[in-house]
């Protein structure tokens, strides 16, 4: 039995049980080939592209929070002329989504430290967390924003400059639309569930900004009930929004991920050459970086290294067949009728699938 360990892809080697093999001269000058070849995935690659990914998402942050703060700016400003309380929820919005750039840059940059002998997996999950930050942003935004639209219901205030309302309305979409955009094609690229979580928000401030355009035309018409009812509405928009959020950030931590990705690194392990079979497959996302460990059957009658150059081959291929992959764990055992972990039966609990 061997286990193949690609640590952000550099080639370390562990035996299933904790033990450690030296098999020579011949196993060492694999190494040094597989690592300095043409297909090498040495360790400073995957830190330089975790660096550059950290880099990509800081700056879509940046970026989005200049755009959006002009937006909360300007809304603010036709808030206080016309004293619209569906403008202000949205501007609240918009004041809120900005500032869940600072803790989603926070754990950018720790994600950026090594791993230690405390975090051994690193400090992806940082991210994760501020996607709880994120989602908890939203939900206190929009019930703030519902108890100023009850009041304004129970107590009715005149809106004026409607024109000013609209245009900042208008203003609001926009911005918040592009904003949601690069954020989330950004963090889909990346991998950033958080900097996704954080696109929907700014994608739901935009769809209150037409609402409140909506209501501006309800108010030249007369209606003016029309702003406070808005503005109860836009919480209950953005309530479906902190929930699609939610979801999105509690599969991440759930270490959920999308079945294709697990359908193709199955297939990818049966179609390497000497892989008789395939065992458990476990993969989960720390952060921005995919893991893999996996189990593989080989002929029992082939040599140790003949099994670790198949382990060795399987994890190859999976590096490249998914994206993203950062470390790839693989246990070679034989494709017989023993059970050659029947010590482990009372210390080891598996679960199915």
């Amino acid at each position: 039995m061997r286990d193949t360990h690609h640590p952000d892809h550099g080639h370390g080697h562990q035996h299933g049980h904790g033990h450690s093999h030296d098999l020579g001269g011949q196993r060492r000058w694999s190494r040094i080939r597989h690592a300095t070849g043409p297909h090498s995935h040495a360790h400073d690659r995957a830190v330089d592209a975790v660096l550059e990914s950290s880099a990509e998402g800081l700056r879509a942050l940046w970026i989005s929070l200049a755009g959006l703060g002009v937006t909360a700016a300007a809304q603010a400003a036709a808030v206080a002329l016309s004293g619209s309380v569906a403008l202000l929820g949205d501007a609240l919005h918009n004041s809120a989504d900005a500032l869940t750039a600072v803790p989603l840059a926070a754990a950018f940059l720790l994600s950026r430290r090594r791993p230690t002998r405390r975090y051994t997996y690193g400090y992806g999950r940082a991210e994760d967390l501020a996607g709880i930050v994120v989602v908890a942003v939203i939900v206190l935004s929009s019930a703030g924003a519902a108890v100023i639209a009850i009041q304004r219901l129970l107590h009715p205030h005149p809106v004026t400059h409607l024109a000013a309302v609209a245009i900042a309305a208008t203003l609001g979409f926009t911005g918040n639309e592009l904003v949601a955009r690069y954020r989330i094609r950004t963090g889909r690229r990346i991998g950033s569930a958080a900097l996704v979580a954080d696109g929907l928000h700014a994608r739901a401030d935009g769809f209150t900004s037409l609402a409140v355009l909506a209501g501006t035309g309800a108010l030249a018409m007369g209606w003016t009930w029309a702003d406070p009812v808005v503005g109860l509405l836009i919480t209950v928009a953005i309530g479906a929004v902190a929930w699609q959020a939610a979801r999105e950030v509690g599969r991440r931590l759930m270490d959920s991920v999308d079945p294709a990705l697990t359908e193709t690194a199955e297939a990818t392990l049966r179609a390497t050459p000497g892989v008789l079979d395939v065992g458990q497959l476990r993969l989960r996302w720390v952060g921005r970086a995919l893991r893999a460990e996996c189990e593989i059957l080989v002929d029992p009658r082939c040599s140790v290294i003949r099994a670790h150059g198949v382990a060795v081959g399987a994890e190859h291929a999976l590096i490249h067949a998914i994206p993203g992959l950062a470390a790839v764990i693989v246990h070679a055992d034989p494709l017989d009728c023993a059970d050659h972990h029947a010590l482990l039966a009372d210390h080891v609990l598996t679960s199915a699938g």
